[in-house]
């Protein structure tokens, strides 16, 4: 599935508890209120801990200070886009379809914007980028057939009589199914705003107007030879002790302040988030009161929010768990 980020514009996702403006490296969250002391003095030492190991094992691709390393999807929208719930299913499953021809040239060398300086790169054609974009058509519609039939409720024969659903008609019991592709009526080549590895940078794109969203939808238009990977996580920190979560999606980046996701037991307590901040990393996580009573076995997606002492900058966003680097994804 296809996805795309504008970290501008992005509703936050508020939960109380974040870090003071004041905290500085090592420093984590407030606690839950509904911890027990016990469990907090176990359980931030342990985050701290752990999340210095997270941070010293951080070996970043070589370009992550002097080359192009996007920590987004290359499908970025420029605004609110003004969906419908059938609009976001489209464009969050990539249903696409062109209604110009495709430009094939190939155009010259663009120029990355990053706040500390500018990088030549290579482009990708409006057709090779359309191509990434388009993941398919929709299925068919829940209740409704790919070609009318006469006499069919909503299809009646013009100028008969309006026919009643029979036995072996379809009845919706349940909302549709969104079938609907969006409509690409023109393509130009612009730029986008995109968080990188050197913090947010203009990145050229090509810019693909679509009829049924207000604004126009980006594929970052960068060659794949001149993209810089993100690299993995530390493969020997072990599981994280008890009462500490992983870091799962990172959600958004607005100055100093990140909104992500944890993952929780089912009968977790509320989580508290935490952070550790680091001149070249900063590491991200949380902790609950686990449950005591029997629960079902399943994991809980929690939003959460932090807001560090400066600017996150051209560092790198470590899940505490598996040591990784996130990538920004949109909620």
């Amino acid at each position: 599935m296809r996805r795309s980020l504008a970290l501008l514009g992005l509703p936050m996702l508020v939960l109380a508890g974040c870090a003071t403006p004041d905290s500085g490296p090592g420093a984590t969250t407030p606690a839950d209120p509904g911890a027990t002391p016990s469990a907090v003095r176990d359980q931030h030492p342990a985050f701290d801990r752990r999340a210095q190991e997270v941070a010293a094992r951080w070996r970043p691709d070589p370009r992550w200070r002097t080359g192009y390393v996007p920590l987004q999807d290359a499908t970025v929208l420029t605004g609110d886009p003004g969906f419908t719930t059938e609009t976001k299913m489209a464009f969050a499953s990539g249903w696409f379809r062109d209604q110009i021809p495709m430009p094939t040239a190939v155009p010259p060398d663009g120029t990355i914007r990053f706040p500390d300086g500018e990088l030549r790169v290579p482009l990708v054609s409006a057709a090779d980028a359309y191509a990434q974009l388009d993941q398919g058509d929709p299925p068919p519609c829940d209740g409704r057939p790919r070609e009318p039939r006469l006499g069919q409720p909503g299809w009646p024969e013009p100028g008969g009589p309006t026919v009643e659903p029979g036995p072996d008609d379809p009845v919706a019991t349940t909302a549709p199914t969104p079938c609907v592709p969006l409509t690409v009526t023109a393509v130009r080549l612009g730029s986008a705003p995109v968080w990188t590895s050197r913090g947010a940078a203009d990145v050229p794109a090509w810019l693909f107007t679509v009829e049924e969203v207000a604004v126009p939808v980006a594929r970052l238009a960068v060659a794949p030879r001149a993209v810089g990977t993100v690299g993995g996580g530390a493969a020997d920190t072990g599981p994280l002790p008890a009462g500490l979560v992983a870091a799962q999606e990172l959600r958004a980046v607005d100055g100093n302040r990140l909104d992500y996701v944890v993952g929780v037991g089912a009968c977790d307590g509320a989580p508290t988030p935490l952070v550790r901040e680091g001149p070249d990393a900063v590491v991200i996580g949380g902790s609950v009161v686990p449950a005591t009573e029997v629960c079902t076995m399943q994991l809980v997606l929690k939003p959460v929010s932090v807001t560090l002492s400066a600017p996150l900058g051209d560092r790198a966003v470590l899940d505490v768990g598996t040591g990784a680097p996130l990538v920004a994804r949109p909620g």
